[in-house]
């Protein structure tokens, strides 16, 4: 790929010179394919067809030998796995270490916010790691692509998961009336960036790409933080995120955080064979050391050596896309049980509330669909039933996954999936990872 003017020399004076030529060579590399299942719908020892490994840092996830038509997958449409890039899924390990090392977060009253969370990925990821019990708020400012993320998490299964479409702010105001309401335990704030990330992907990440557009990435960065800290319970944790390298708006920004709205910034424990690269800043020192800081809070002891503020991934040391990551910890500490039910209840009655109920009926029979049938389903046609299907409304399945609604009148079955979901092309053939059928 041709990299944008100015690109290379912009790292050059901030970063090691052996970190630049890291980046730089992997930029040049294949993009890698990754799915991600859904351990509440597969088994843990599925394997996909063209699956290679295992994704080291989630064990959910697997890279494939290539990329298939993943469209006319009816698993997919079933919520069976998640199309992810492999380097996100480290937030799987990063919330992984928080359940079992803190206290706060085991509980069942532990409420998130993925602040700014469409398509859906990382959504998912924690609705599956989360304890039973914990509640997810799922935003999206975008309404249009708030759609999306209701329509992913509806079929990844979105139990006491409410999806919304608010800015920060809103959701600040809208926590601050809860005098019930203490705050976030965690906060996963994936914040909007210059997407440096994606260039091997995206030509707009490429065509897009200045200094001055990444400082205009970097204050917007710190607005919507600073907009949504105040709903953060005091001892509460951010995960702050980027698909992008610079640190303007990777480790700046971190460390304005912590300065600026009160945080230290918790080391994550990583294993130096994942290649995850920490401070690449010269001056920075060894990229394993920590920053200090005041929090009797750690994720040490931990089997893995080293112990990062920062957590790059760069193409070429992981295999992976573009990346950052860190971890901080909100000063202070809530007294008492947080009662966050209440907030949870008043979001649902909000008019940027959105419905992930599309797919209800469990009750209901539920009719195992051949692989074709099951396309055709998805492509929202009506089927023909056998004839002692149960009259009224049934499941429509494919190998034991639920895909929706149907209402069977005998003659024929009235399709009722959602018209917005339907597979719109007529040139895809259906085929399934997990199954030959």
């Amino acid at each position: 790929m041709t990299l944008p003017e100015g690109f290379e020399s912009y790292f050059r004076q901030s970063w090691t010179t052996e970190a630049v030529d890291d980046l730089v060579s992997g930029l040049s590399e294949e993009v890698p394919v990754s799915i991600r299942i859904n351990p509440a719908r597969m088994p843990a020892d599925a394997w996909p067809e063209g699956g290679e490994a295992r994704v080291p840092w989630c064990h959910e996830g697997i890279y494939l030998s290539e990329r298939p038509q993943f469209t006319a997958d009816p698993l997919l449409h079933a919520g069976a796995y998640y199309v992810q890039e492999a380097s996100s899924m480290f937030i799987a390990h990063i919330v992984r270490c928080l359940v079992r090392q803190s206290s706060s977060l085991v509980s069942n009253a532990l409420t998130t916010l993925d602040l700014c969370a469409a398509p859906g990925g990382k959504s998912t990821l924690l609705r599956s790691l989360l304890p039973p019990g914990c509640s997810l708020v799922s935003n999206e400012p975008m309404r249009q692509r708030a759609q999306v993320l209701a329509e992913n998490l509806a079929k990844w299964g979105a139990v006491n998961t409410v999806v919304t479409q608010a800015y920060a702010d809103d959701l600040a105001r809208l926590a601050a009336k809860d005098k019930a309401f203490e705050g976030f335990d965690l906060i996963l704030a994936d914040v909007p960036c210059s997407g440096e990330g994606m260039m091997r992907k995206e030509e707009a990440a490429v065509s897009q790409w200045s200094p001055e557009f990444v400082s205009n990435c970097a204050a917007l960065q710190r607005s919507i933080v600073a907009d949504i800290w105040s709903a953060l319970r005091p001892g509460g944790f951010m995960i702050y995120s980027t698909c992008t390298f610079n640190p303007e708006e990777d480790e700046q920004n971190v460390e304005w955080i912590a300065r600026e709205l009160g945080a230290d910034i918790i080391p994550i424990p990583a294993d130096p064979a994942w290649g995850i690269l920490g401070d690449p800043r010269k001056g920075a020192g060894a990229s394993t050391s920590a920053i200090p800081n005041s929090s009797s809070f750690s994720l040490t002891p931990s089997p893995h050596p080293l112990h990062l503020p920062f957590c790059h991934f760069l193409p070429g040391r992981v295999r992976g896309e573009g990346f950052f990551c860190s971890l901080l910890r909100k000063h202070g500490e809530t007294a008492g049980t947080s009662k966050n039910a209440h907030l949870i209840d008043s979001i649902r009655r909000q008019p940027y509330a959105m419905p992930t109920d599309q797919l209800d009926g469990e009750a209901a029979p539920r009719i195992d669909l051949s692989l074709d049938d099951a396309f055709r389903y998805l492509q929202r046609e009506a089927l023909t039933l056998p004839p002692d299907t149960p009259r009224g409304i049934v499941q429509a399945g494919y190998h034991g996954q639920r895909l929706g609604l149907m209402k069977n009148i005998g003659s024929r079955a009235n399709n009722l999936y959602p018209k917005e979901w339907r597979i719109r092309s007529g040139f895809l053939k259906p085929h399934s990872l997990f199954y030959d059928d």
